[in-house]
């Protein structure tokens, strides 16, 4: 896990649960009466959880019988008083647990809703990941704040700018969540990128390959009898549904077993092949092989900060496992856990990176323009998904002039 980003449920120890958050930060300034703790990085925190900072903030002033203060136009969020950051991270989790996970599936993905019943109001966390609408505890010192500062509601059905304006999708690879809205005054910081995307092109044209004898797997008695007994413990995970049927959460689901297995591996790495081949052969003995999600944790659990290089490594594995438009989703998908979350230093490669996938064939023109250019909180929060879809904009644009550029030479023909 990177340094800084934690899961929202911090009881879940699973790297590659999908709901994750800043490490809450502090700050101590001032001295006697005046001493108070900065958070800087509340706001960061409130949008991985969905609700507006200041309800965090007004919890810790609740639990600890502090003033609180917020100016959310600055993102300073101040609790009175001297606490170390431990503690507030401890209470961080009692306000997750009662105002943001669903008391059904206790998961992080609910919607605070204010319902009226006569002259009474109650607060309910509307599910979207089981559809369940629990209750929160009003009698808590939080729910007249929350009832005098209710929860804005986010529209729905808005019609979405294709180039990313309204939605900070787009714009130059280095911009920030915030500036989404504002008009993108980056084209040459964009065209100079274009110019090297199709520089270094040619230095990814070499496509690896491998044998089909190579995938092959071990017919050995003792290697189908480990198989079997890999099947026997995840047809739960397997047979029960698709890729998403909760397994996130789950240590000891299949993919979090390979995730782990790649990720205590790939150090000690000489071969890429044969790496390949035995990540290939594991998956497989997981009953997981042609899952579209084993494609999201293969590109989270693999690749370091030196992911453009090893695309072109591990691009055989690459070919031969993602077969399907909805395997090429799971792989930008796991990109984007890889660089939003785990390596938000190669946030400015994303162009190299979709070409180097682009080039041995792996994305298909129409499936990561599509992506780059419609947000979603499947992966990540929707703020990582804007940063890395927004850093995609120069590869977008050297797409669509290729296509400019080919409709022309059909036009001369």
């Amino acid at each position: 896990m990177a340094s800084g980003i934690v899961n929202i449920r911090r009881d879940v120890d699973d790297k590659f649960y999908r709901y994750r958050m800043p490490l809450l930060t502090t700050k101590i300034e001032g001295k006697g009466n005046g001493i108070k703790t900065v958070i800087p990085n509340m706001a960061d925190v409130a949008r991985a959880l969905s609700r507006p900072a200041p309800y965090p903030t007004k919890f810790f002033g609740c639990e600890l019988g502090a003033q609180t203060t917020f100016d959310e136009k600055n993102e300073r969020f101040i609790v009175n008083g001297a606490h170390d950051a431990n503690r507030l991270r401890e209470l961080l989790d009692v306000f997750i647990d009662k105002f943001v996970l669903c008391r059904s599936c206790k998961n992080p993905e609910t919607e605070l809703i204010i319902i009226k019943q006569g002259r009474n109001e109650d607060i309910i966390r509307d599910c979207k990941a089981c559809g369940e609408r629990t209750g929160v505890d009003m009698r808590h010192k939080l729910v007249p704040f929350i009832l005098k500062n209710p929860p804005v509601k986010m529209k729905k059905g808005k019609k979405k700018d294709v180039s990313g304006a309204a939605d900070g999708v787009g714009g130059a690879a280095n911009a920030s969540p915030e500036d989404g809205a504002e008009e993108n005054d980056g084209n040459e910081s964009d065209d100079y990128l274009t110019k090297k995307i199709k520089a270094e092109a040619a230095e990814l044209n070499d496509k690896p390959t491998l044998t089909d004898e190579d995938w092959s797997a071990d017919t050995s008695p003792e290697a189908v009898k480990a198989r079997i007994k890999a099947l026997e413990g995840s047809m739960a995970a397997t047979v029960l549904g698709g890729d998403d049927d909760g397994s996130d959460d789950d240590a000891n689901s299949p993919y979090s077993v390979l995730g782990r297995w790649i990720d205590e591996e790939k150090d000690d790495v000489e071969d890429p092949k044969a790496f390949s081949i035995a990540i290939f052969k594991k998956a497989e003995e997981l009953g997981i092989g042609k899952k579209h999600k084993t494609i999201t944790v293969i590109a989270q659990a693999l690749f370091t900060d030196d992911m453009v290089n090893e695309i072109n490594q591990y691009g055989a594995l690459l070919q031969k496992m993602v077969t399907s438009e909805k395997h090429q989703k799971a792989l930008l998908g796991g990109i984007e856990r890889h660089v939003g979350l785990a390596h938000a230093e190669l946030i400015p490669a994303v162009p190299k990176i979709l070409m180097a996938l682009y080039q041995i064939d792996v994305l298909e023109e129409e499936v990561v323009t599509q992506w780059g250019t419609h947000v979603s909180k499947k992966y990540t929060d929707k703020e990582t998904s804007k940063k890395v879809r927004k850093a995609s904009e120069p590869f977008l644009k050297w797409l669509a002039e290729a296509d400019d550029d080919d409709e022309e030479e059909d036009d001369d023909e």
